[in-house]
């Protein structure tokens, strides 16, 4: 029976006009034009016979070889076939994906296919996308160049792309698939994005809650309602799975208040008419309040005695009931039998809830547990550096008892190598048997090494600029080399370092410095410039060694040698060849002049920080001591305290510092201590306050002559214009100041760009030299030029008066907050602080910032 079938699947229910192909149709053929009228159909109760197969041509293949599409018909020459077989075949056609239209005609036995090949993709074209770049579409677009374009294919790729922009929280964007005709029967697939907005949360709202407000449980929340004035937060986006965890940190809070029956009913999030924001409902049900009632511990361990453990269960009976708590308690439970060597300890707490007297009983079983040993440490991820080197920190070995301290102990030293990522963990994974244990640290290694070619400016020195390189990590094998240049207005200097941890495969550190630093040290005038006094030139080297003596306490040793020459502008200071006390003061008369510092010294540490580069638990008490004498010129003993306290408040990202620092040195040998040698105080270490602007100063005012009387001394009155003072900074020999700060939390955004926010207070003073106001001052109402009046007299010029200010112990106070920033120029602080209290003479500072320099 002829007849001719014919289906057209490939349209527009995607693409549409875009493909310009016509509607899907299923029609039947009319004979051909030359064909004798076909007889009336039969009725429908007759059977259709079959027919058999005298041909099958193909027509319009212009990739594929005709044999190909022969073969996907499934029909050859001498096959039986009926209407369901012709269908069958059509729809095998179009299965293979490769054409986008299909026509099977039958001239009694003649088949004829008609096809049209599928386009083949030339390019992919990303349209529109200006917060997702290029890159970003990679993995999502499947669609790519010499590939087959089919309509379901670039449905998924659509699919994939605005899911990718959810996930960014931009649920307005929308894609528009389009392609470009090419000659050969190409196209250019074109993918036209709408990025929209991303989708705020515009309110939350909260049903149910009767016992906390709205603000407490919203204060609980990782997602925030979107406000004008958040800046640096991404917490106010839509998140799907951030609405999840709301549901989980809800349900902890409720149930660290002692709601054991909370609940979150439902959660539903609804975009708004506008489709640019979120509103999400939560629906609650509080429950009762219930308290602790009987609480107590079980060990099925024999090495572990209850009543020794029962001492550290913080609830207990009548307390309100805290599921955090029980949760802290588990963890303080493991980690005290982790001690005793049971790396896999069971602890279950047991419930029992009365709810007549809302009362939850609760029991901390220990269940028993085999002791465990290290069977083997495993260390993945490090490419440059060497085993060896990571293996040295580890404070467990293969064979050793297990101890949950010394493995937190192992990942605070590791980290505190700063080679590799932040929040380091080394997994305990089970070993061979029950008794065993496998220690195994994942790393993820980070640059160490540091080539910094930067130029800034800098509230202390004007201009800087600055040329390093310094290698942490040097070959991997965890030694330090470092080399630097820096100038600026005030301070030259050239250094070379290096430091080796590990001497021969010893716990035993060895390094040296060699320098070259040129300082011109400066004064204050009145009129806010500076007038540069005297120049100091240093050369020298230091040789120095460190070893531990526990695993907290640990000891250096040093030896330094240095040539210093300070000296002064004889133009300006010197008169008839000799520094002029009358220029230049008698504090920088006594400082000029040529000597050979040949020191020793010696520090000890205690240090129990997590992180010696960015600690947030721990504390670390160092006290030192260098003595000059040891040959060369110079005597005196220096010693100096430092100490640091460290504390995560309230179990957040807040960070607390209390900082404690203290100095004193003095000479011996009949030698006083000189003005180089002293301690000064102020900006950067002293918020709030000038460069040396606090402490010991001689502050010079000038006489002005009466206007009766100009040639009168006795008449000459100081001047009160500031702009005729002089005031140097003259140092101290005992100082101290204490900090407390704490670090800010910012957005997971921010805290990737280096931002890291404070506030503090800053104490401190700075007193004791061995100038003596009643004979070291000076009160001159008249200087002699040196040359004579036009009457033959000596001609004058008024003179000056010198005050002393600053030696006191009297404490110095500071409040402010500043922010760190690690920008490609190098680390940038600024520091706005208020000088709450401050002595006599003492030079405050609103605003300081520096660059190149880290605080």
């Amino acid at each position: 029976m002829p007849a001719t079938m014919h289906r057209n699947w490939v349209s527009a229910l995607l693409l549409g006009s875009a493909l310009g192909l016509s509607q899907p149709a299923l029609a039947q053929d009319t004979q051909p034009a030359d064909a004798a009228p076909s007889a009336a159909p039969a009725p429908a109760a007759v059977a259709e016979q079959a027919s058999v197969v005298r041909s099958i041509t193909i027509r319009g293949a212009e990739r594929l070889e005709p044999e190909t599409v022969r073969s996907y018909v499934g029909l050859s020459a001498g096959d039986s076939y009926d209407r369901n077989r012709l269908d069958r075949a059509l729809k095998d056609l179009y299965a293979t994906e490769l054409f986008a239209d299909v026509t099977i005609r039958d001239r009694q036995g003649e088949l004829v296919v008609d096809v049209r090949e599928n386009p083949v993709v030339n390019r992919i074209v990303l349209e529109g996308n200006k917060r997702v770049k290029d890159e970003k579409f990679k993995d999502e677009i499947k669609l790519a160049p010499r590939q087959i374009f089919t309509r379901s294919k670039a449905r998924a790729d659509v699919a994939r792309i605005l899911e990718l922009y959810r996930r960014q929280g931009r649920f307005a964007a929308a894609v528009e698939p389009k392609i470009v005709q090419l000659d050969q029967n190409r196209v250019d697939v074109v993918f036209e994005i709408d990025e929209g907005p991303k989708s705020k949360v515009r309110r939350i709202n909260i049903v149910g809650n009767t016992k906390f407000s709205d603000g407490d449980l919203r204060g609980e929340m990782a997602t925030k309602e979107a406000k004008w004035y958040k800046f640096f937060t991404s917490n106010d986006t839509y998140d799907p799975d951030r609405s999840a965890y709301d549901q989980q940190k809800l349900r902890q809070f409720y149930l660290t208040e002692g709601y054991a029956d909370f609940r979150v009913v439902s959660s539903v999030a609804e975009l708004t008419p506008d489709r640019k924001d979120f509103i999400i409902t939560y629906v609650v049900e509080e429950g009762e309040r219930y308290k602790f009632g009987e609480v107590d511990l079980e060990s099925q361990i024999r090495d572990i005695k209850e009543d020794n453990f029962k001492r550290m269960l913080p609830m207990k009976q009548g307390d309100w009931y805290n599921a955090k708590q029980i949760e802290d308690t588990v963890t303080s439970l493991s980690e005290s039998v982790g001690l005793l060597g049971y790396a896999f300890a069971d602890i279950n707490p047991r419930f029992n809830r009365d709810k007549e007297k809302r009362e939850m009983g609760v029991t901390f079983v220990i269940n028993e547990t085999p002791r465990v040993y290290v069977e083997r440490v495993e260390i993945n991820g490090n490419t440059i550096t060497k085993d060896h080197v990571i293996r040295r920190e580890f404070r467990l070995a293969e064979g050793d008892a297990f101890n949950s301290f010394r493995v937190k102990r192992s990942r605070d030293r590791i980290q505190s190598l700063g080679y590799f990522q932040e929040n380091l963990e080394i997994q305990q994974k089970q070993g061979s048997g029950p008794d065993k244990v496998i220690l195994e640290t994942n790393l993820q290694e980070q640059a160490t090494g540091e080539l910094q070619v930067s130029a800034g400016y800098s509230s202390l020195e004007n201009f800087l600029v600055n040329l390093s390189i310094r290698q942490r990590n040097f070959r991997g094998m965890g030694q330090e080399l470092r080399a630097s240049v820096n100038w600026s207005k005030y301070s030259q200097s050239v250094e070379l370092g290096f430091t080796e941890p590990y001497l021969f495969g010893r716990n035993l550190a060895l390094g040296g410095d060699i320098f070259r630093r040129d300082y011109n040290s400066f004064r204050f005038l009145g009129n806010g410039d500076r007038d540069t006094t005297y120049e100091q030139s240093t050369t020298g080297f230091q040789i120095r060694t460190g070893f531990p003596i526990t695993e907290f306490w640990s000891a250096s040793f040093r030896y330094g040698l240095s040539y210093d020459d300070v000296s002064l502008d004889e133009r300006t200071f010197y008169t008839n060849g000799v520094c002029d006390p009358l220029r230049a003061g008698r504090f920088l008369c006594d400082a000029v002049g040529k000597r050979t510092t040949s020191s020793i010294g010696y520090s000890i540490a205690y240090d129990t920080r997590n992180n010696a580069i960015r600690p947030s638990a721990g504390h670390r008490f160092m006290v030192s001591q260098d003595i000059a004498g040891v040959g060369g010129s110079v005597q005196y003993v220096r010693s100096r305290l430092n100490a640091d306290k460290y504390w995560r408040l309230f179990g957040s990202g807040f960070i607390l510092n209390l900082g404690l620092e203290a100095g004193y040195i003095f000479g011996w040998g009949g030698d006083n201590i000189r003005l180089t040698d002293r301690f000064f105080l102020g900006e950067p270490r002293m918020r709030g306050f000038d460069i040396r602007g606090i402490g010991p100063r001689v502050i010079r005012k000038q006489y002005v002559p009466n206007s009766s009387d100009p040639s009168n001394p006795d008449l000459f009155t100081l001047s009160d214009d500031g702009r005729q003072r002089q005031d140097d900074s003259i140092g101290g020999e005992t100082y101290y100041q204490v900090r407390a700060e704490v670090q800010i939390p910012l957005s997971a955004g921010a805290a990737e760009m280096g931002l890291r926010p404070s506030v503090f207070v800053d104490v401190g003073a700075l007193w004791n030299t061995n100038f003596n106001p009643a004979t070291d001052l000076q009160d001159i109402r008249q200087i002699p030029t040196g040359g004579v009046t036009s009457g033959g007299d000596p001609e004058f010029t008024p003179g000056f008066k010198e005050f002393y200010f600053g030696d006191t112990w009297k404490p110095r106070v500071a409040v402010g907050f500043g922010i760190n920033w690690n920008s490609p120029f190098g680390p940038f602080r600024i520091d706005i602080a208020k000088a709450l209290v401050k002595q006599e003479g003492d030079d405050t500072k609103l605003f300081q910032f520096n660059v190149g320099t880290q605080f």
